[in-house]
């Protein structure tokens, strides 16, 4: 039979960070791997190679290939020492946390990695400094300081008890100091890591092709001895793949009809689909310095007229779900604040809230969507956001689209009045879902000057250790998103991953951020 496996691990769960293990993880069995590479299927594409540049779904790559001070071995939700022996806050107002490393860590290329190649990272970051790059996760740093070969200490300018987090995210992956500029990207298609693989050949846009790092030491067992990324466009050719057996593993960019005709199908019990909670969240941004995107009230008539249920079901037949807040359900801070204030799609609603501010004409937007990078399903959605707007008669909706990689580029720019954006979480903290999105320098690369937010709620949630205990602060920054209306939350998604019959594994492959660690993946018959 069809095998369903509804396992995936509950991503969604929060967990107190009031304590991180101080102690060395599991390292590598290097067991025998069995016969060929696992080859898995995605739709998310590598924008980039280097860390510095990234803040997007890069990281599933870097994950693999790269090493942070901590991460999330099989079953944790919050950060575990990886190339870190152990970390921890070493002062009562969570502002100076300190790290010491495993002994005798190597880069891929035989180089050392000590506290000075994790200086010179995070620095890096800093340095380059990219509009729209993960210097924006570190905000709260105010130095970092390496006391001999295996000691790192980071002094916060402000308590921030989610700084752990942070370092657990693959934008914080140590590289090669000698391998990657101080103060530019690197240039060519090579990675030098520490990670349980080495990228041994790279196709951009392609294919990424990993065998296991020897000279790795970290808590990652690895179960096969190499993996093969493809790259896809489209969620069709890579679902034929699967059925042929020519992929083993399928997962993000699944397009909903592929999903329900796996569910449906036994495919001669070939194959599995394994189905889990998520808090990948869809939601649309709108840009300020734009004419009509910039206007509140046109913010808010779009509000009132988008049917996030429409969407769910006649795009993404129910395997997604609206979402009233940018804080995903099963997270802290999640409301439904959207719904509460504007209701049900209402065209009558939409035209007064237009009217008030004096707009009688039909408004013109153009919505930017990318189309290789959550799959052939978005072309829909954006086809359905542009049939419920003008159905209306209140706007004049033109569609455009890019490959992801310009895609980021244009977003980054400045160039579209309103655009489409996905969020796989970098760890799974209401936090990542609202900071991420605000100040001057953002995820998004269109400032958000949000002072309540930036200024107040934040600093004084990052003051709590147990995350149970920031549910007012998240509350507060929800109404403020509603009130400006500059994001606008679609969707929640659930996370599937389809898989040979022969493959496990897969239902603990996924990381707290949904992002997979390859060396979870194994065939039935090697193990």
């Amino acid at each position: 039979m069809f095998n369903r496996n509804r396992g995936l691990r509950q991503t969604a769960a929060i967990a107190s960070i009031s304590t991180l293990v101080a102690g060395c993880g599991v390292l590598s069995s290097d067991s025998s791997d069995g016969t060929g590479p696992i080859t898995v299927g995605t739709t998310s594409a590598p924008s980039t190679l280097d860390p510095a540049a990234s803040w997007d779904q890069s990281w599933e790559l870097f994950r693999n290939i790269y090493q942070t001070l901590l991460s999330y071995p099989v079953g944790a939700t919050t950060p575990q020492p990886d190339a870190a022996d152990g970390c921890r806050f070493t002062d009562s107002s969570n502002t100076t946390y300190r790290c010491e490393l495993r002994r005798g860590l190597k880069f891929s290329d035989g180089h050392a990695l000590d506290a000075a190649a994790v200086k010179y990272s995070i620095d890096r970051i800093r340095k380059i400094n990219l509009n729209g790059g993960p210097a924006g996760l570190l905000g709260s740093l105010d130095r970092v300081q390496a006391l001999g070969d295996t000691e790192v200490v980071f002094h916060l300018n402000q308590p921030d008890a989610t700084f752990p987090f942070v370092l657990a995210t693959p934008a914080m992956s140590i590289v090669d100091p000698q391998k990657y500029p101080a103060a530019a990207l690197r240039k060519d298609d090579k990675v030098d890591g520490s990670g349980p693989y080495t990228l041994q050949s790279y196709e951009d846009g392609k294919k990424a092709e990993l065998v296991r790092n020897g000279n790795y030491k970290g808590y990652a067992d690895r179960k096969n001895g190499a993996v093969t990324i493809r790259y896809y466009r489209e969620s069709a050719p890579m679902v034929a793949d699967l059925r042929k057996g020519t992929l083993d593993v399928a997962f993000r960019g699944l397009d909903a009809d592929d999903v329900v005709d796996l569910q449906k199908h036994d495919a001669n019990g070939k194959l599995q689909i394994n189905e889990g909670a998520g808090i990948e969240i869809n939601y649309l941004v709108f840009n300020p310095k734009d004419r009509w995107a910039g206007n509140t009230a046109v913010r808010k008539a779009v509000a009132q007229l988008v049917d996030r249920g429409a969407i769910a079901h006649k795009v993404y037949k129910d395997t997604v779900e609206p979402l009233y807040s940018m804080v995903p359900k099963g997270l802290t801070g999640h409301t439904t604040d959207f719904f509460d204030d504007f209701g049900n799609p209402s065209v009558t609603k939409a035209r007064q809230i237009l009217t008030d501010a004096g707009i009688k004409q039909r408004v013109p937007l153009t919505l930017w969507y990318t189309t290789d990078r959550y799959g052939s399903s978005t072309g829909l959605e954006f086809a359905e956001l542009k049939r419920q707007l003008e159905s209306s008669g209140l706007f004049t909706v033109t569609l455009k689209s890019r490959p992801w990689k310009t895609y980021v580029t244009g977003y980054q720019k400045g160039e579209y009045p309103v655009f489409g954006r996905g969020w796989f979480p970098d760890f799974p903290d209401p936090d990542n879902f609202i900071a991420p999105f605000v100040g001057d320098q953002n995820a998004l690369g269109t400032p958000y000057p949000a002072p309540e937010i930036t200024g107040r709620l934040l600093p004084e949630s990052r003051r709590q250790s147990d995350r149970a205990a920031v549910v007012q602060e998240f509350e507060r920054a929800q109404q403020v998103l509603v009130r400006d209306a500059r994001l606008l939350p679609l969707w929640q998604g659930k996370q599937y991953v389809a898989a040979s019959d022969d493959i496990s594994g897969a239902e603990q492959a996924l990381d707290p951020s949904t992002i997979m660690m390859m060396w979870q993946l194994y065939r039935k018959t090697s193990w």
